[in-house]
């Protein structure tokens, strides 16, 4: 009797903890959108050779940023960093778009969006207004690819073997193992 009253009282905390951090989580799309900074590349239009050559800048952005990015301790020095650096990205990739043979150059800005909710990996980014990195090739009128440049989400294979727990949820595991 005794392990069952500490077992049902660790689990009305572990439910209370559960039910207060997620409803803790959804306080405001403001706040929320305040923490990220993302990446876009939008491509110049949807046609086959316009996608193509997005990807190959973004290879080329990301490799570009990737120390950079890996050097911000907080989204205000990455907003500073990538602000500073917005001719840098804009050469890396016009010289993409001109090896690749194309005849229109980039633009590169950072500026606050609206964003419908979007989903990567394990983040879900609720629709609202982000800080981003937009980098328009050509007309910009293309589709687009995008990952959040901080926290640095896009860059995750540079920061190799990161692994994230939850305490609640591996303290769940451990009580049904």
């Amino acid at each position: 009797m005794k392990n069952f009253c500490i077992t049902f009282f660790i689990l009305i905390i572990i439910i209370a903890t559960v039910i207060y951090v997620s409803g803790g989580s959804q306080s405001g799309t403001a706040e929320a959108t305040s923490d990220y900074l993302r990446l876009h590349v939008r491509a110049d239009s949807n046609s086959e050779a316009d996608q193509e050559v997005k990807y190959k800048v973004k290879d080329a952005v990301v490799e570009f940023l990737t120390p950079y990015a890996a050097a911000c301790e907080d989204k205000a020095t990455a907003m500073a960093t990538v602000t500073a650096l917005t001719a840098q990205i804009e050469a890396v990739c016009d010289n993409v778009l001109k090896q690749n043979g194309f005849t229109y150059t980039s633009t590169a800005e950072v500026r606050q969006e609206q964003f419908p909710t979007r989903v990567y990996n394990d983040v879900t980014l609720e629709s609202g207004i982000y800080d981003a990195l937009i980098i328009e090739l050509g007309s910009g009128e293309g589709d687009n690819w995008w990952c959040v440049l901080y926290p640095p989400l896009c860059f995750t294979s540079a920061t190799a073997d990161v692994e994230y727990h939850s305490l609640i949820y591996d303290i769940i595991q451990k009580f049904f193992d």
